[in-house]
């Protein structure tokens, strides 16, 4: 995913970000474009459980 980096903790951006697509479990920052006048864009890459990955067995 790309996130323009914002004002404030970069951490907590990224890490409500990542939790809009699921429980994160590990993210990393891939890459930085930097870009005249704008933000930078981040590159994100996380691994997410969401709802339909966590099946519970009848035992």
């Amino acid at each position: 995913m790309q996130l323009e980096r914002q004002s404030g903790s970069l951490r907590s951006q990224i890490e409500a970000a990542v939790a809009a697509h699921g429980t994160p479990l590990r993210w990393a920052i891939t890459a930085v474009q930097q870009r005249a006048d704008q933000p930078a864009l981040l590159q994100i890459e996380a691994v997410v459980l969401s709802a339909g990955d966590c099946q519970q067995e009848d035992a």
